[in-house]
């Protein structure tokens, strides 16, 4: 090292290397924990699956399999089909926006089965999660979701303000004077829940008009193709009931299990039923063999599905 003047001239000191690797390796934990945190959220709602499965099944869940049992095939095929219909229909929604693979599908129903055994939008959170970490292809899958999520409830919401104004004339005779300001209570808040996305659309949004306005159109097509077909297959289980009633049924079902206000669902649904076409006890038992099935397929799919994504990475 030669010194002139001010100047130094430090060509010749030897540099030292900077000992980073120490620091860069204390911060790769951190960094593992924010690349991986989507996959322990999707392991945490596996195993909440898994509980609320078994909770459903531990809680006399499938009792309703012995109260009846339907003979004619054409009930379990319509049956299923209205099962199916949401998974289905997800599946072409994401097709059309992200090409999604088929293997997409088994997600979608494990995204059905969170919504139902654990707690309302947990299966949406769930696909989120899936999309977040198997899709590469989709920078930003969040805007999708939410706009997919919002849509359906908009649709049911609206779906539900139509079967109550067809059922309304059909209440004023019905009703107790509590009961009906239930109902307008209830009604009122189904449609104050949908407003704020509707005039807000702009900045909730994230999809174009037009995507967004199939969206609505498919989810509103789902709710009609899955009442319909669960409506045919109440049908042909107890056929001494006209289609048409157990059309008005279904609907009536749907109205009861969106309204906010009303206390003990079923048993309301229940009562308007056996009001309306009698056979009581054979059509409780219906709905206790319909309840049962439905958990006995989210069991069956769920481990056919975890099973296959099991053997997926052995391979």
């Amino acid at each position: 090292m030669t010194v002139s003047g001010s100047q130094t001239d430090i060509s010749d000191t030897p540099v030292k290397p900077i000992p980073f690797g120490s620091d860069i390796a204390g911060l790769e934990p951190v960094e593992k924990i924010r690349r991986r945190w989507p996959l322990w959220l999707g392991y945490a709602l596996s195993i909440l699956m898994v509980i609320g499965l078994a909770r459903e099944l531990f809680d006399d869940g499938l009792t309703g399999l012995t109260r009846m049992v339907p003979v004619n095939p054409l009930f379990y095929a319509f049956f299923f089909a209205a099962y199916i219909a949401p998974p289905a229909f997800d599946f072409l929604i994401f097709r059309r926006l992200w090409k999604l693979p088929f293997s997409g599908f088994g997600a979608l129903v494990r995204k059905r089965i969170a919504n139902d055994v654990i707690i309302g939008y947990s299966g949406d959170v769930y696909f989120y999660v899936w999309a977040r970490e198997r899709l590469k292809m989709v920078v930003a899958p969040f805007g999708a979701i939410k706009d997919v999520t919002i849509l359906s409830g908009i649709a049911g919401n609206g779906i539900t303000l139509l079967m109550a104004a067809f059922a309304l004339p059909l209440g004023l005779g019905l009703l107790t004077p509590y009961q009906f300001r239930v109902f307008i209570g209830s009604v009122a808040i189904v449609l104050a829940t949908s407003l704020p996305f509707l005039i807000f659309s702009r900045r909730v949004f994230s999809l174009p008009r037009g995507q967004l306005w199939w969206i609505f159109v498919m989810h509103c097509a789902r709710a009609v193709f899955g009442m319909a077909m669960l409506a045919l297959a109440w049908h042909f289980a107890m056929p001494m009931v006209a289609v048409g009633w157990w059309a008005f049924l279904v609907a009536a079902r749907l109205l009861v299990s969106r309204l906010p206000l009303v206390p003990n669902k079923d048993l309301l649904f229940a009562n308007i039923a056996i009001m309306l076409i009698g056979e009581g006890k054979a059509l409780s038992n219906l709905i206790a063999f319909t309840a049962a099935s439905t958990l006995l397929l989210h069991i069956v799919l769920a481990g056919a599905f975890a099973l296959h994504a099991l053997l997926e990475k052995k391979n």
